[in-house]
């Protein structure tokens, strides 16, 4: 197949320094034929929605063939689609359809692991001493007949499933029906690269690489050391998984996967414009891992770990923090910052539930991720204030909340479908029963009812892409933080010529800070209420003022 060339890209290799990308969950987005499901060619209907919002790409989860253990993130074959998703057609015409609406298209790759009905782990578990005999992480059991080590799933108990075929255990980080790939085979990296290569000559712009910190485990399978529990957290795994009693410094993070990724980017650096972003789950390092993962520019363009997609709540003082450490481990790396994601509990309900005015938190609150350094991810219905579903045990699909439930319940309540219209059957999602139910609280808030209402939050997103898009300092600038106290945070953002003044009250309560007695002249454009004069900015509660320094 042809290479496909898309003259705007090629223009600009650095377009996703500063991108804002919409992430879809297929299964949820658009149904199509009405079996329930979203499909491709419902995205390809809603592609408009996204394009009116302002994003300059999708981030679009899997839609590989897969007997959805794991929702598509166990894929059984990499160069095909699911048919519940449709067709290899069906993926071209939207990857046409998105470039006729100027959007990138970035999609899953899912590359540490397989399903355990692929043809690779079919052909590597029938013996010891078949081509792919190694394609997998295989190891025999101790003498007493237990597993090679203390290494843990994510999603409960060992890492690792015995195999009567081979009498020996295999890697696996996630569920038994997703085996881990061998990356210390370089065959498994080449035929990985060659997959890449095949979506990158069919049109796609790029790769969001899931769990790009699993790919390489110590060869030498030494048991993970106990983390104290002062040390432990819930960045990574619900706090109720043991997973999070290890420091996992043998089973993941390992120093040789730089050499891998480098090869990774050389493969995207033959196409005009391919970028990359990486999930780094790493509840020690993960900001360290993403420093070394996107400094050099001869890896990923971008990585992005958990610290904003964890339990705790953000707060004025963790963004400072949070940013300024990452500026000082990646001086020359790039980051990309999410509030919301398929695998966490939805924002709005994780830290807004509590707040005065939780409309008027959201919007202060995606100002501030859309104004920081780095790209940005916004995940389906988050531009519309979608709170988690509260679902019941009988509803869910996921296995790692039916696994730990009730303590965790799992990834289903930010999964339920996209709502569209509010009065339409299942809010426009599909006219069939969908597969997660549409919660009743949702339809309020559909695209129709907020589509024109200028107080809307959809209507926010919009206005306030287009002010971030008419000023390139918030999209790829410098950040330099401004001294502020409480529920304030200050910085500037320098690109060129130009600078800008971002100032932010995460509170309820109003709030003054003052800059030093400077001149201040506002932006318009962003619609958040805030006023300066002789050097302070006076800020209502969840307000923020843009401005520069005159």
């Amino acid at each position: 197949m042809r290479k496909f060339e898309n003259p705007e890209t090629a223009v600009d290799r650095d377009w996703w320094r500063g991108a804002v990308i919409y992430q879809i969950y297929p299964r949820s987005y658009q149904d199509s034929n009405g079996d329930g499901i979203g499909d491709l060619r419902g995205i390809i209907d809603r592609l408009p929605h996204i394009a009116s919002l302002g994003a300059d790409a999708v981030w679009i989860s899997p839609f590989f063939k897969s007997p959805m253990k794991d929702f598509g993130y166990d894929i059984s074959d990499y160069l095909d689609i699911d048919p519940m998703f449709g067709t290899l057609a069906d993926f071209d015409a939207m990857i046409a359809e998105a470039h006729r609406l100027g959007l990138k298209v970035m999609i899953d790759g899912v590359i540490s692991h397989t399903s355990d009905l692929h043809a690779w782990f079919k052909e590597s578990r029938a013996s010891r001493d078949n081509a792919k005999a190694d394609w997998y992480v295989w190891a025999d059991a101790k003498p007493d007949g237990s597993p090679p080590n203390n290494w843990l799933s994510i999603f409960g108990g060992s890492a690792w499933q015995w195999d009567t075929r081979r009498m020996q255990y295999y890697l696996h980080n996630f569920l038994a029906e997703q085996p881990d790939l061998n990356f210390h085979n370089r065959d498994v990296q080449d035929a990985l690269l060659d997959v890449t290569r095949f979506w990158l000559d069919r049109g796609v712009d790029g790769f969001r690489l899931d769990t790009i910190n699993f790919y390489f485990h110590s060869a030498g399978l030494e048991d993970n050391p106990a983390l104290p529990p002062e040390q432990r957290n819930d960045q990574t795994a619900p706090a109720v998984n043991p997973y999070n009693f290890q420091d996992h410094i043998y089973d993941k993070s390992r120093p040789e996967n730089l050499e891998f990724l480098a090869r990774f980017r050389a493969v995207l650096d033959e196409y005009p414009a391919a970028a990359a972003v990486g999930e780094v789950g790493d509840s020690q390092r993960g900001l360290e891992v993403v420093a070394s993962y996107t400094a050099g520019g001869d890896k990923v363009q971008m990585c992005y770990a958990f610290d904003f997609l964890a339990p705790e709540k953000i707060s004025a003082a963790k963004v400072r923090t949070v940013l300024e450490d990452f500026g000082k481990a990646a001086s020359d790396g790039w980051s990309c910052w999410a509030f919301s994601n398929h695998d966490v509990v939805r924002h709005a309900s994780r830290w807004g539930m509590g707040e005065a005015d939780r409309t008027a938190y959201l919007k202060v609150i995606s100002a501030l991720l859309m104004s920081l350094r780095g790209s940005v991810c916004i995940y389906q219905g988050e531009e519309l204030g979608l709170t988690e579903a509260s679902l019941t045990f009988e509803d869910l699909q996921d296995p790692y909340g039916i696994r730990f439930w009730p303590e965790f319940k799992g990834r289903d309540g930010c999964r339920t479908p996209m709502v569209w219209n509010k009065d339409a059957v299942n809010g426009g999602f599909s006219r069939a029963k969908p597969w997660l139910p549409v919660p009743a609280d949702h339809l309020a808030k559909a695209v129709d009812t907020q589509e024109g209402d200028a107080a809307s939050l959809l209507e926010h997103y919009r206005r306030f892409l287009a002010f971030r898009r008419s000023h390139p300092a918030l999209a790829k600038g410098e950040i330099a933080f401004l001294k502020a106290e409480d529920d304030v945070v200050a910085f500037t953002r320098r690109e060129g010529n130009e600078e800008v003044v971002c100032v932010f009250n995460l509170g309820s309560a109003p709030a003054n800070i003052d800059l030093g007695g400077r001149g201040l002249q506002p932006l318009p454009g962003h619609g958040l209420d805030g006023n300066a004069n002789a050097g302070a900015v006076r800020l209502g509660g969840y307000g923020a003022w843009f401005g520069r320094f005159v």
